[in-house]
């Protein structure tokens, strides 16, 4: 049986993991198809972002497409003989020039220290002329500074006549390199017109491409992340909210300080895959706690079906027992008397009380039997009545003095005086305290302890009885009321019973209106209390007009009690 237990124990938790295992597959395959839409639609727009990107470096080289093929030795000849350019060169220089992009165009020799000085450098004049002139700002310098730092880690391997370097968003320079030589000739300085740059052009072509009609899935915006500062927007009427952000592009070699940043807003389609994604993982959860409930369910029936299997093979076995045992004596003893081979009268008398109290134990197993099979039938029947609950204590006490005594029980009683009456049958009352002291004797070892109280609490009278017994484990408390259940330890398997009792207590509690609960640790006792509600006094008043006859059994459960054994 055991083996079979444990079996069903594997075979329940392989089931759960199974369950759950396919149900974290779904949703993950669910939030990767969720994500995989999102995200295959967010990546054609962030290459758009990158397209965009190039596109404004391509804004900064396009008017010097052509200088890779001037001849750099003929260039350094002619400025070395009129300090102008050659015609190619110069031509390049008067696009840039128009381009109002670039506020000035500059030409520092290579080896000039101008800058430091702070001497005159060259400034491209509009008669396409270079001219000295000592108003300039400290950016061309900068930006010279740069390119020369950046330059000589290049000259070594570098095969080209010219090489394009950015001072970020500030100015871009050309070196122009003699690559036969490895030598630098000189630098083109062209600072950033910031006005054009910042009002007119970023913003105008940030709009162009994306703007609300051209891509209504999404916001852009040019933000100066050192200065926490927007430059430019696709939306000037939405407000840049960093926490929105999901994208940012940084610009390839240049505006080092500067962001492309996105925030996705193409709601159509999110709301339509977040619809899908949740629609999917409510069926798929619903199905997942059915099948686990489903499982589980079948699994603790299956317990309580073989655990109540158990109890009741027990529960027979000890009663085919306990019935066996009084027949048996009975059946001795009255085979001796009417054999006529006994005629000591005190044996006589012997045998006689031997019959009566084992009829006695036998009468009272079946009427807790019968009183079981009510239950079960629904046909528990009490008849309430105005009680004094410590009246119907102290007379259960008095009956049973000589058997207290007979066990060496202390007796500890406490009765509140002028109790309201409670409306409960006299008799199931006397069946509970009959239970409760009977469980109390029998589960105590060497102090045979039984204190009972009942006392006023307002609105319910309160009755304990405890013992100084074993005590009761508190996994096993839950159980304790459930039918043919028993403790199992070994004070409880030397000790005769059945697992009724305190099934009968609780169902005669219940049916009269009260409660019960018991508090215990092992090997301290157990308290059990039980609690009933007082009779108003416009209930006690119809009561008393409707009082029961007392039941033809009460003189009979009067014999019983005074043979308790």
């Amino acid at each position: 049986m055991k083996r079979y237990g444990s079996f069903r124990w594997i075979l329940l938790a392989v089931g759960v993991i199974a369950i759950i295992g396919l149900t974290g597959m779904n949703v993950y395959s669910l939030y990767a198809l969720h994500e995989n839409t999102l995200e295959s639609s967010r990546e054609n727009k962030k290459l758009q972002i990158t397209e965009f990107t190039d596109k404004i470096r391509y804004r900064f080289f396009k008017k010097f497409i052509g200088l890779g093929s001037a001849d750099i030795n003929r260039l350094q000849e002619q400025y070395k003989n009129t300090g102008q350019f050659t015609p190619e060169v110069t031509k390049l220089l008067n696009k840039a020039a128009e381009d109002s992009i670039y506020s000035d165009i500059y030409f520092i020799p290579s080896g000039s220290d101008a800058c430091q000085q702070h001497d005159p450098i060259l400034r491209y004049s509009s008669n396409n002329k270079f001219q000295p002139t000592s108003n300039y700002s400290a950016v061309v310098c900068d930006g010279m500074g740069i390119a020369r730092t950046q330059i000589k880690s290049l000259l070594a391997d570098y095969q080209y006549n010219n090489k394009v370097l950015f001072h970020s968003h500030r100015s871009i320079t050309i070196a122009l390199i003699d690559p036969s030589e490895q030598e630098v000739f000189g630098y083109i300085t062209m600072p950033f017109n910031q006005d054009f740059l910042r009002n007119s052009y970023l913003p105008k072509v940030l709009t162009q491409k994306f703007g609300a009609e051209e891509h209504p899935g999404m916001n852009v915006w040019l933000r100066d992340w050192t200065n926490n500062e927007i430059i430019a927007s696709s939306n000037p009427n939405i407000s840049y909210d960093r926490e929105q952000i999901q994208f940012a592009q940084n610009f390839p070699d240049f505006f080092d300080y500067w962001k492309v940043e996105v925030s996705f807003t193409d709601k159509s389609t999110i709301a339509a895959s977040n619809t899908s994604l949740i629609r999917n993982l409510i069926v798929l959860g619903a199905a997942m706690l059915l099948l686990l409930g489903a499982l589980v369910f079948m699994f603790r029936s299956a317990q309580k079906e073989r655990a109540l299997a158990e109890r009741q093979t027990d529960f027979l076995a000890n009663v085919t027992h306990e019935l066996k045992t009084p027949l048996s004596v009975m059946q001795a003893a009255g085979e001796n008397l009417a054999d006529g081979r006994v005629q000591d009268q005190q044996r006589l008398k012997n045998y006689g009380n031997h019959i009566f109290s084992e009829a006695v134990r036998l009468r009272k197993m079946i009427d807790k039997l019968l009183d079981v099979a009510k239950t079960n039938a629904g046909e528990s029947l009490v008849e309430p009545q105005p009680t004094d609950i410590g009246e119907v204590v102290e007379s259960y006490l008095d009956k049973h003095q000589k058997f207290f005594r007979n066990k060496d029980v202390i007796l500890d009683i406490n009765i509140d005086e002028n109790l309201p009456a409670v409306n409960i049958d006299q008799n199931s009352l006397e069946t509970i305290i009959s239970n409760l002291v009977d469980n109390a004797i029998k589960y105590s070892t060497d102090e045979k302890y039984l204190g009972i109280r009942v006392s006023n609490q307002n609105d319910h009278v309160k009755l304990c009885i405890e013992d100084h017994g074993i005590g009761i484990a508190k996994k096993n408390i839950s159980n304790i009321f459930t039918k043919f259940f028993r403790v199992e330890d070994s004070l409880t398997a030397k000790t005769k019973g059945h697992g009724l009792g305190l099934s009968i207590v609780k169902n005669l509690v219940e049916l009269n209106s009260g409660s019960i609960d018991v508090e215990s640790n092992p090997g301290d006792g157990s308290t059990f209390i039980i609690t009933f509600p007082i009779l108003s006094d416009s209930d006690q008043k119809d009561s008393l007009n409707t009082l029961p006859t007392q039941p033809e059994s009460e003189s009979r459960n009067k014999e019983l009690e005074e043979h308790v054994s």
